[in-house]
Protein backbone atom coordinates (compact mmCIF):
# COMPACT_ATOMS: atom_id res chain seq x y z
CA UNK A 1 0.00 0.00 0.00
CA UNK A 2 1.20 3.57 -0.58
CA UNK A 3 2.37 5.52 2.42
CA UNK A 4 -0.30 7.95 3.60
CA UNK A 5 1.54 9.96 6.25
CA UNK A 6 4.80 10.34 8.12
CA UNK A 7 5.25 11.17 11.81
CA UNK A 8 8.49 11.91 13.69
CA UNK A 9 8.91 10.86 17.32
CA UNK A 10 11.65 12.56 19.31
CA UNK A 11 12.29 10.27 22.29
CA UNK A 12 15.00 11.37 24.73
CA UNK A 13 15.91 9.33 27.77
CA UNK A 14 18.46 9.79 30.51
CA UNK A 15 21.12 7.79 28.65
CA UNK A 16 20.33 8.59 25.02
CA UNK A 17 17.98 10.06 22.46
CA UNK A 18 16.52 8.73 19.27
CA UNK A 19 14.42 10.18 16.50
CA UNK A 20 12.12 7.68 14.85
CA UNK A 21 10.17 8.06 11.62
CA UNK A 22 6.76 6.40 11.59
CA UNK A 23 5.44 5.58 8.10
CA UNK A 24 1.68 4.96 8.06
CA UNK A 25 0.17 2.98 5.19
CA UNK A 26 -3.40 2.86 6.43
CA UNK A 27 -3.11 -0.36 8.46
CA UNK A 28 0.40 -0.57 9.91
CA UNK A 29 3.21 1.66 11.06
CA UNK A 30 6.77 1.00 9.94
CA UNK A 31 9.46 2.56 12.13
CA UNK A 32 12.82 3.78 10.84
CA UNK A 33 15.59 5.34 12.92
CA UNK A 34 16.48 8.83 11.71
CA UNK A 35 19.05 9.85 14.30
CA UNK A 36 20.49 8.52 17.56
CA UNK A 37 22.60 10.45 20.03
CA UNK A 38 24.00 10.00 23.54
CA UNK A 39 22.73 11.74 26.64
CA UNK A 40 24.07 11.91 30.16
CA UNK A 41 24.56 14.17 33.12
CA UNK A 42 27.41 16.70 33.10
CA UNK A 43 29.20 17.24 36.40
CA UNK A 44 30.28 20.82 37.17
CA UNK A 45 31.20 22.36 40.52
CA UNK A 46 29.79 19.43 42.44
CA UNK A 47 26.41 19.49 40.65
CA UNK A 48 24.83 17.45 37.85
CA UNK A 49 23.24 19.12 34.82
CA UNK A 50 21.66 18.31 31.46
CA UNK A 51 23.11 20.06 28.41
CA UNK A 52 19.72 21.10 27.03
CA UNK A 53 21.20 23.19 24.22
CA UNK A 54 23.23 20.24 22.94
CA UNK A 55 20.11 18.06 22.95
CA UNK A 56 18.27 20.80 21.04
CA UNK A 57 21.04 20.85 18.42
CA UNK A 58 20.71 17.07 18.08
CA UNK A 59 16.96 17.38 17.53
CA UNK A 60 17.49 20.01 14.83
CA UNK A 61 20.16 17.82 13.20
CA UNK A 62 17.72 14.91 12.99
CA UNK A 63 14.99 17.11 11.51
CA UNK A 64 17.40 18.50 8.91
CA UNK A 65 18.34 14.96 7.95
CA UNK A 66 14.69 14.08 7.47
CA UNK A 67 14.16 17.22 5.38
CA UNK A 68 16.24 15.49 2.66
CA UNK A 69 13.71 12.62 2.51
CA UNK A 70 12.14 12.17 -0.90
CA UNK A 71 8.66 12.05 0.67
CA UNK A 72 9.15 14.98 3.05
CA UNK A 73 5.76 16.36 1.94
CA UNK A 74 4.10 13.44 3.76
CA UNK A 75 5.29 14.68 7.17
CA UNK A 76 2.17 15.41 9.22
CA UNK A 77 3.54 16.07 12.68
CA UNK A 78 6.32 15.91 15.27
CA UNK A 79 6.01 14.78 18.90
CA UNK A 80 8.45 15.00 21.82
CA UNK A 81 8.77 12.78 24.87
CA UNK A 82 11.50 12.67 27.53
CA UNK A 83 12.12 11.55 31.08
CA UNK A 84 10.09 13.21 33.83
CA UNK A 85 10.51 15.61 36.80
CA UNK A 86 13.37 17.82 35.46
CA UNK A 87 12.77 21.32 34.14
CA UNK A 88 14.24 24.48 32.68
CA UNK A 89 13.57 28.01 33.92
CA UNK A 90 12.98 30.83 31.43
CA UNK A 91 13.49 34.52 32.14
CA UNK A 92 11.15 37.34 31.07
CA UNK A 93 12.72 37.38 27.59
CA UNK A 94 12.23 33.60 27.18
CA UNK A 95 15.92 32.72 27.55
CA UNK A 96 16.92 29.57 29.43
CA UNK A 97 18.46 30.42 32.82
CA UNK A 98 21.39 28.01 32.90
CA UNK A 99 21.40 24.29 32.19
CA UNK A 100 18.65 22.28 33.92
CA UNK A 101 19.71 20.43 37.05
CA UNK A 102 19.59 16.62 36.76
CA UNK A 103 17.32 14.73 39.13
CA UNK A 104 20.24 12.80 40.63
CA UNK A 105 21.90 16.05 41.75
CA UNK A 106 23.02 15.99 45.40
CA UNK A 107 21.17 19.26 46.15
CA UNK A 108 18.03 17.14 46.63
CA UNK A 109 19.42 15.29 49.66
CA UNK A 110 17.33 15.95 52.76
CA UNK A 111 14.88 18.24 50.94
CA UNK A 112 11.89 15.90 51.24
CA UNK A 113 12.30 15.90 55.00
CA UNK A 114 12.39 19.71 55.03
CA UNK A 115 9.16 19.84 53.01
CA UNK A 116 7.57 17.38 55.46
CA UNK A 117 7.83 20.06 58.15
CA UNK A 118 5.66 22.41 56.03
CA UNK A 119 3.30 19.99 54.28
CA UNK A 120 2.66 16.58 55.90
CA UNK A 121 3.45 13.69 53.50
CA UNK A 122 -0.05 12.30 54.05
CA UNK A 123 -1.56 15.55 52.76
CA UNK A 124 0.76 15.63 49.75
CA UNK A 125 -0.24 12.09 48.81
CA UNK A 126 -3.94 12.79 49.31
CA UNK A 127 -3.74 15.74 46.89
CA UNK A 128 -1.30 14.43 44.27
CA UNK A 129 -1.43 10.62 44.58
CA UNK A 130 2.26 10.61 43.79
CA UNK A 131 4.98 8.24 44.92
CA UNK A 132 7.43 9.84 47.32
CA UNK A 133 10.74 10.09 45.47
CA UNK A 134 13.56 12.41 46.58
CA UNK A 135 13.80 14.02 43.15
CA UNK A 136 10.14 14.91 42.53
CA UNK A 137 9.90 18.36 40.94
CA UNK A 138 8.33 19.79 44.10
CA UNK A 139 11.44 18.92 46.10
CA UNK A 140 13.73 20.19 43.35
CA UNK A 141 11.98 23.57 43.24
CA UNK A 142 12.22 23.82 47.02
CA UNK A 143 15.96 23.19 46.71
CA UNK A 144 16.03 25.82 43.94
CA UNK A 145 15.11 28.49 46.51
CA UNK A 146 18.71 28.36 47.77
CA UNK A 147 20.02 29.83 44.50
CA UNK A 148 19.30 32.83 42.30
CA UNK A 149 17.53 31.19 39.39
CA UNK A 150 14.04 30.99 40.86
CA UNK A 151 13.86 34.72 41.55
CA UNK A 152 14.75 35.42 37.90
CA UNK A 153 12.26 32.91 36.46
CA UNK A 154 9.14 33.88 34.55
CA UNK A 155 8.24 30.33 33.45
CA UNK A 156 9.08 26.76 34.44
CA UNK A 157 8.95 24.27 31.60
CA UNK A 158 9.44 20.54 32.05
CA UNK A 159 12.05 19.18 29.64
CA UNK A 160 9.72 18.13 26.77
CA UNK A 161 7.78 21.38 27.12
CA UNK A 162 11.07 23.26 26.77
CA UNK A 163 11.50 21.63 23.37
CA UNK A 164 7.86 22.48 22.54
CA UNK A 165 8.71 26.10 23.27
CA UNK A 166 11.81 26.06 21.08
CA UNK A 167 9.83 24.41 18.27
CA UNK A 168 6.65 26.49 18.37
CA UNK A 169 7.04 29.41 20.79
CA UNK A 170 4.22 27.96 22.94
CA UNK A 171 4.75 27.86 26.72
CA UNK A 172 2.55 25.03 28.00
CA UNK A 173 2.71 22.04 30.35
CA UNK A 174 1.57 18.71 28.94
CA UNK A 175 -0.56 16.83 31.47
CA UNK A 176 1.12 13.39 31.67
CA UNK A 177 4.48 14.88 32.60
CA UNK A 178 2.90 17.50 34.85
CA UNK A 179 1.43 14.68 36.96
CA UNK A 180 4.98 13.66 37.98
CA UNK A 181 5.76 17.05 39.59
CA UNK A 182 3.97 16.49 42.94
CA UNK A 183 2.01 19.72 42.58
CA UNK A 184 -0.83 18.63 40.30
CA UNK A 185 -4.16 17.70 41.88
CA UNK A 186 -4.67 14.07 40.81
CA UNK A 187 -8.47 14.11 41.05
CA UNK A 188 -9.18 17.58 39.66
CA UNK A 189 -6.34 17.33 37.09
CA UNK A 190 -5.31 20.97 37.64
CA UNK A 191 -2.25 22.61 39.19
CA UNK A 192 -2.27 22.55 43.00
CA UNK A 193 -0.84 26.07 43.20
CA UNK A 194 -1.55 26.38 46.93
CA UNK A 195 1.10 23.72 47.64
CA UNK A 196 3.75 25.87 45.95
CA UNK A 197 2.60 28.99 47.79
CA UNK A 198 3.00 27.24 51.14
CA UNK A 199 6.60 26.41 50.23
CA UNK A 200 7.50 29.91 49.07
CA UNK A 201 7.63 28.87 45.40
CA UNK A 202 5.96 31.42 43.08
CA UNK A 203 3.03 29.70 41.31
CA UNK A 204 3.10 32.26 38.47
CA UNK A 205 5.93 30.27 36.87
CA UNK A 206 3.50 27.45 35.97
CA UNK A 207 2.29 27.52 32.35
CA UNK A 208 -1.20 26.44 31.24
CA UNK A 209 -1.91 22.71 31.13
CA UNK A 210 -2.71 20.93 27.86
CA UNK A 211 -3.89 17.36 27.42
CA UNK A 212 -2.02 14.74 25.38
CA UNK A 213 -3.14 14.84 21.78
CA UNK A 214 -3.28 18.67 21.72
CA UNK A 215 -2.05 20.27 18.51
CA UNK A 216 0.34 22.98 19.65
CA UNK A 217 0.64 24.51 16.19
CA UNK A 218 3.20 24.90 13.41
CA UNK A 219 6.93 25.32 13.75
CA UNK A 220 8.17 28.86 14.32
CA UNK A 221 8.45 30.31 10.78
CA UNK A 222 12.18 31.04 11.01
CA UNK A 223 12.84 27.51 12.34
CA UNK A 224 10.68 25.90 9.64
CA UNK A 225 12.62 27.74 6.95
CA UNK A 226 15.97 26.89 8.55
CA UNK A 227 15.15 23.17 8.82
CA UNK A 228 13.64 22.93 5.36
CA UNK A 229 10.43 21.24 6.52
CA UNK A 230 6.95 21.84 5.06
CA UNK A 231 4.99 24.74 6.57
CA UNK A 232 2.08 22.34 7.15
CA UNK A 233 3.95 20.33 9.83
CA UNK A 234 2.19 20.39 13.22
CA UNK A 235 3.79 19.89 16.63
CA UNK A 236 1.62 17.62 18.79
CA UNK A 237 1.82 17.37 22.57
CA UNK A 238 1.92 13.59 22.89
CA UNK A 239 2.23 11.75 26.18
CA UNK A 240 5.41 13.70 26.83
CA UNK A 241 6.42 11.61 29.83
CA UNK A 242 8.18 8.74 28.06
CA UNK A 243 6.33 6.17 30.19
CA UNK A 244 2.97 7.61 29.14
CA UNK A 245 3.96 7.14 25.49
CA UNK A 246 5.33 3.66 26.16
CA UNK A 247 2.13 2.52 27.88
CA UNK A 248 0.05 3.93 25.01
CA UNK A 249 1.80 1.45 22.70
CA UNK A 250 1.38 -1.71 24.81
CA UNK A 251 -0.51 -4.18 22.58
CA UNK A 252 -3.54 -5.86 24.16
CA UNK A 253 -3.16 -4.00 27.48
CA UNK A 254 -6.24 -4.83 29.54
CA UNK A 255 -7.45 -5.13 33.14
CA UNK A 256 -5.69 -8.51 33.51
CA UNK A 257 -2.30 -7.18 32.41
CA UNK A 258 0.52 -5.45 34.21
CA UNK A 259 3.07 -3.51 32.20
CA UNK A 260 6.76 -2.86 32.69
CA UNK A 261 8.27 0.02 30.74
CA UNK A 262 11.86 -1.14 30.96
CA UNK A 263 14.83 1.14 30.46
CA UNK A 264 17.11 3.13 32.76
CA UNK A 265 14.10 3.02 35.09
CA UNK A 266 11.49 0.29 35.26
CA UNK A 267 7.94 1.58 35.58
CA UNK A 268 5.76 -1.28 36.82
CA UNK A 269 2.03 -0.74 36.84
CA UNK A 270 -1.54 -1.24 35.69
CA UNK A 271 -3.85 1.03 33.71
CA UNK A 272 -6.97 2.50 35.30
CA UNK A 273 -9.54 5.21 34.54
CA UNK A 274 -9.41 6.97 37.93
CA UNK A 275 -6.68 7.57 40.53
CA UNK A 276 -6.48 5.18 43.46
CA UNK A 277 -5.61 7.29 46.50
CA UNK A 278 -6.01 5.78 49.94
CA UNK A 279 -3.87 4.87 52.92
CA UNK A 280 -3.00 1.44 51.54
CA UNK A 281 -1.75 3.01 48.30
CA UNK A 282 0.29 5.55 50.26
CA UNK A 283 1.81 2.85 52.44
CA UNK A 284 2.84 0.96 49.30
CA UNK A 285 4.23 4.24 47.89
CA UNK A 286 2.55 3.72 44.53
CA UNK A 287 2.01 6.61 42.16
CA UNK A 288 -0.98 7.82 40.14
CA UNK A 289 0.37 9.35 36.95
CA UNK A 290 -1.66 10.67 34.08
CA UNK A 291 -1.90 8.58 30.93
CA UNK A 292 -3.15 9.46 27.48
CA UNK A 293 -6.86 9.90 26.69
CA UNK A 294 -8.23 9.85 30.22
CA UNK A 295 -6.24 6.92 31.59
CA UNK A 296 -4.32 6.74 34.88
CA UNK A 297 -1.06 4.83 35.25
CA UNK A 298 -1.05 3.28 38.72
CA UNK A 299 2.56 2.26 39.06
CA UNK A 300 5.77 2.15 40.99
CA UNK A 301 9.13 3.51 39.90
CA UNK A 302 11.68 0.73 40.25
CA UNK A 303 15.36 1.17 39.58
CA UNK A 304 15.92 -0.49 36.23
CA UNK A 305 18.84 -1.08 33.92
CA UNK A 306 20.54 1.93 35.55
CA UNK A 307 22.24 -0.58 37.86
CA UNK A 308 23.92 -2.39 34.98
CA UNK A 309 24.51 0.82 33.01
CA UNK A 310 26.51 2.22 35.92
CA UNK A 311 28.36 -1.11 36.34
CA UNK A 312 29.24 -1.09 32.64
CA UNK A 313 30.49 2.48 32.89
CA UNK A 314 32.70 1.56 35.85
CA UNK A 315 34.06 -1.53 34.10
CA UNK A 316 34.93 0.57 31.06
CA UNK A 317 36.88 2.96 33.29
CA UNK A 318 38.79 -0.09 34.54
CA UNK A 319 39.59 -1.16 30.99
CA UNK A 320 36.90 -3.84 30.58
CA UNK A 321 35.18 -2.76 27.37
CA UNK A 322 32.31 -5.21 27.46
CA UNK A 323 29.28 -4.96 25.21
CA UNK A 324 25.81 -5.22 26.66
CA UNK A 325 25.37 -8.68 25.08
CA UNK A 326 28.64 -9.89 26.60
CA UNK A 327 27.57 -8.72 30.06
CA UNK A 328 24.20 -10.49 29.78
CA UNK A 329 25.86 -13.68 28.46
CA UNK A 330 28.16 -13.76 31.50
CA UNK A 331 25.15 -13.17 33.76
CA UNK A 332 23.35 -16.12 32.17
CA UNK A 333 26.33 -18.37 32.96
CA UNK A 334 26.53 -17.25 36.61
CA UNK A 335 24.79 -19.08 39.50
CA UNK A 336 21.20 -17.87 40.05
CA UNK A 337 20.06 -15.98 43.16
CA UNK A 338 23.41 -16.36 44.90
CA UNK A 339 23.21 -12.75 46.10
CA UNK A 340 20.32 -10.30 45.99
CA UNK A 341 19.97 -6.56 46.54
CA UNK A 342 17.11 -4.12 46.95
CA UNK A 343 17.37 -2.26 43.60
CA UNK A 344 15.63 0.75 45.17
CA UNK A 345 18.00 1.11 48.13
CA UNK A 346 19.19 4.74 48.42
CA UNK A 347 22.86 3.86 47.91
CA UNK A 348 22.15 2.80 44.33
CA UNK A 349 20.55 6.10 43.23
CA UNK A 350 23.61 8.28 42.67
CA UNK A 351 26.32 8.11 40.05
CA UNK A 352 29.37 6.19 41.26
CA UNK A 353 31.15 2.87 41.67
CA UNK A 354 28.12 0.58 41.38
CA UNK A 355 29.98 -2.78 41.57
CA UNK A 356 31.56 -1.75 44.89
CA UNK A 357 28.21 -0.55 46.23
CA UNK A 358 26.60 -3.87 45.31
CA UNK A 359 29.36 -5.80 47.08
CA UNK A 360 29.06 -3.52 50.13
CA UNK A 361 25.31 -4.19 50.27
CA UNK A 362 25.86 -7.95 50.08
CA UNK A 363 28.59 -7.80 52.75
CA UNK A 364 26.34 -5.81 55.07
CA UNK A 365 23.45 -8.26 54.59
CA UNK A 366 25.58 -11.36 55.13
CA UNK A 367 25.47 -12.69 51.56
CA UNK A 368 28.21 -14.11 49.33
CA UNK A 369 30.03 -11.28 47.57
CA UNK A 370 29.53 -11.13 43.78
CA UNK A 371 33.02 -10.59 42.36
CA UNK A 372 32.99 -11.29 38.62
CA UNK A 373 31.17 -9.36 35.92
CA UNK A 374 28.78 -12.28 35.49
CA UNK A 375 28.05 -12.57 39.21
CA UNK A 376 27.39 -8.85 39.61
CA UNK A 377 25.20 -8.67 36.50
CA UNK A 378 23.27 -11.78 37.58
CA UNK A 379 22.73 -10.22 41.02
CA UNK A 380 21.26 -7.11 39.35
CA UNK A 381 18.95 -9.04 37.01
CA UNK A 382 17.75 -11.55 39.64
CA UNK A 383 17.07 -8.67 42.02
CA UNK A 384 15.11 -6.69 39.42
CA UNK A 385 12.95 -9.72 38.53
CA UNK A 386 12.12 -10.32 42.19
CA UNK A 387 11.34 -6.64 42.68
CA UNK A 388 8.95 -6.75 39.71
CA UNK A 389 7.20 -9.73 41.32
CA UNK A 390 6.81 -7.90 44.64
CA UNK A 391 5.32 -4.82 42.96
CA UNK A 392 2.96 -6.74 40.66
CA UNK A 393 1.65 -8.89 43.51
CA UNK A 394 1.17 -5.75 45.64
CA UNK A 395 -0.74 -4.01 42.82
CA UNK A 396 -2.98 -7.06 42.42
CA UNK A 397 -3.78 -6.99 46.13
CA UNK A 398 -4.31 -3.22 46.17
CA UNK A 399 -6.65 -3.09 43.17
CA UNK A 400 -8.35 -6.49 43.48
CA UNK A 401 -7.43 -7.14 39.86
CA UNK A 402 -6.37 -10.58 38.66
CA UNK A 403 -3.10 -9.99 36.83
CA UNK A 404 -2.56 -12.87 34.41
CA UNK A 405 0.07 -11.44 32.04
CA UNK A 406 3.10 -9.17 32.29
CA UNK A 407 3.78 -7.02 29.21
CA UNK A 408 7.27 -5.53 28.86
CA UNK A 409 8.05 -2.70 26.45
CA UNK A 410 11.16 -0.64 25.87
CA UNK A 411 14.84 -1.46 25.68
CA UNK A 412 14.68 -4.03 28.46
CA UNK A 413 12.30 -6.15 26.38
CA UNK A 414 15.34 -7.15 24.30
CA UNK A 415 17.02 -8.69 27.35
CA UNK A 416 15.88 -12.30 27.02
CA UNK A 417 17.47 -13.30 30.34
CA UNK A 418 15.68 -10.55 32.27
CA UNK A 419 12.38 -11.38 30.55
CA UNK A 420 12.69 -15.08 31.45
CA UNK A 421 13.72 -14.30 35.03
CA UNK A 422 10.71 -11.98 35.28
CA UNK A 423 8.34 -14.69 34.03
CA UNK A 424 9.82 -17.14 36.55
CA UNK A 425 9.68 -14.72 39.49
CA UNK A 426 6.20 -13.40 38.71
CA UNK A 427 4.81 -16.89 37.89
CA UNK A 428 3.10 -15.36 34.89
CA UNK A 429 3.81 -15.34 31.14
CA UNK A 430 5.76 -12.35 29.88
CA UNK A 431 5.03 -10.79 26.49
CA UNK A 432 8.03 -8.71 25.41
CA UNK A 433 7.99 -5.92 22.84
CA UNK A 434 7.88 -3.53 21.17
CA UNK A 435 11.46 -2.42 21.81
CA UNK A 436 10.76 1.11 20.59
CA UNK A 437 7.54 1.22 22.56
CA UNK A 438 7.96 4.83 23.64
CA UNK A 439 8.52 6.10 20.10
CA UNK A 440 5.64 3.98 18.82
CA UNK A 441 3.26 5.34 21.47
CA UNK A 442 4.43 8.86 20.69
CA UNK A 443 3.60 8.29 17.01
CA UNK A 444 0.24 6.65 17.72
CA UNK A 445 -0.91 9.69 19.73
CA UNK A 446 0.20 11.92 16.84
CA UNK A 447 -1.82 9.77 14.43
CA UNK A 448 -4.92 10.14 16.62
CA UNK A 449 -4.38 13.90 17.00
CA UNK A 450 -3.97 14.35 13.25
CA UNK A 451 -7.10 12.33 12.42
CA UNK A 452 -5.51 9.17 11.03
CA UNK A 453 -6.73 6.96 13.91
CA UNK A 454 -9.98 7.32 15.87
CA UNK A 455 -9.00 6.32 19.41
CA UNK A 456 -6.56 4.60 21.76
CA UNK A 457 -8.10 1.13 21.40
CA UNK A 458 -7.61 1.27 17.64
CA UNK A 459 -4.07 2.58 18.12
CA UNK A 460 -3.18 -0.42 20.28
CA UNK A 461 -4.53 -2.78 17.62
CA UNK A 462 -2.30 -1.00 15.10
CA UNK A 463 0.64 -1.46 17.51
CA UNK A 464 -0.04 -5.20 17.70
CA UNK A 465 -0.15 -5.42 13.90
CA UNK A 466 3.02 -3.37 13.46
CA UNK A 467 5.51 -5.09 15.79
CA UNK A 468 6.84 -8.51 16.68
CA UNK A 469 6.66 -9.80 20.24
CA UNK A 470 8.30 -12.61 22.17
CA UNK A 471 6.49 -14.79 24.74
CA UNK A 472 8.25 -16.21 27.82
CA UNK A 473 6.52 -18.90 29.87
CA UNK A 474 7.38 -19.22 33.57
CA UNK A 475 9.59 -22.13 34.53
CA UNK A 476 8.19 -23.41 37.83
CA UNK A 477 11.11 -24.33 40.03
Amino acid sequence: MPELAHFIAVDIGASGGRMILGRWDGSRLALDELHRFPNGMDERDGHLFWDANRLWREVQHGLRQYAQHEHVSLLASIGIDTWAVDYGLLDEQGALIGDPYAYRDPRNEGIAEQVDQLIPPEELYERTGLQRLPFNTLYQLYAERQGERLAQAATMLLIPDLFHYWLTGQRVAEYTNATTTMFLDARQRVWATDLLTRLGIPPHILPPLVMPGTRLGPLRPELQADLGLPASVTVVAVGTHDTASAVAAVPHLDAQSAYISSGTWSLVGVERTEPLINDAARQLNVTNEGGVYGTIRLLKNVSGLWLLQECQRRWQEEGLRLTWDEIVAQAAAAPPRRALIDPDAPEFLAVGDMPSRIRDYCRRTGQPLPETVGEIARCCLDSLALRYQQVIDALADLTGQTIATVRIVGGGSQNALLCQLTADACRRPVIAGPVEGTALGNILVQAIAMGYLPDLATARRVAAASVTQQRYEPCHQ
